[in-house]
């Protein structure tokens, strides 16, 4: 079984398992059109719903297996302002996929490159992981651009991949290696380099 030692800090960031006290954080988001419109299959959601996602979410603590996922809240003073999820694709491969969802009330502030950041320093690190992937509907750009700010190169765009609501959708594939991570890190503070 692997986890962080929690919680997680960055400099604005607490990120730890999530909890049915953070149902009200999490129904916040996850009630909104422009949030949920990304996801597969996602409409959305009542209280109910959501506190059963939540539910869900706070049984993804650690990495057992292949397959499982590792759900953190991130908190930013008292409030969950989003979540980042770490799913172990591959033991043999070494792999994983990256995914988040943030409250656009706490956008623009770089939070979420902050969080998503420390994840991926963990799993990198402590974890192992050789390759890290993002996969997004072609017309998210804002997980497109976080992808980008993170360092991971775009790899494909696949076509009409997957149905998506009455239709198909495109699906665009980023990735990045450990080394890649390691390297394009500021050694004196940690954070991303811009590029």
């Amino acid at each position: 079984m692997a986890h962080p030692t929690y919680p997680l800090r960055t400099p604005r960031l607490r990120l730890r398992p999530v909890t049915l006290d953070d149902l009200d954080d999490v129904h916040a988001w996850q009630c909104r059109p422009d949030v949920v419109r990304w996801m597969l299959g996602a409409a959305p959601r009542t209280r109910a719903e959501s506190r059963a996602s939540v539910v869900a979410m706070a049984g993804e603590d650690a990495l057992r297996a292949e397959g499982d996922c590792l759900t953190l809240a991130v908190v930013a003073g008292d409030v969950v302002v989003g979540a980042v999820e770490l799913v172990w694709r591959s033991r043999a491969d070494r792999t994983g996929e990256l995914g988040y969802v943030f409250h656009p009330d706490h956008g623009g502030r770089g939070l979420a490159t902050e969080a998503a950041g420390a994840l991926l320093d963990w799993g990198f690190g402590a974890f192992g992981l050789h390759r890290v992937v993002v996969r997004c509907h072609a017309g998210n750009e804002a997980s497109a651009r976080l992808a980008a700010r993170l360092g991971m190169r775009r790899e494909a765009r696949h076509v009409r991949s997957h149905r998506f609501g009455d239709g198909w959708a495109d699906q665009l594939v980023f990735a990045l290696l450990a080394d890649e991570w390691r390297a394009a890190r500021d050694p004196a503070g940690g954070a991303v380099r811009a590029g």
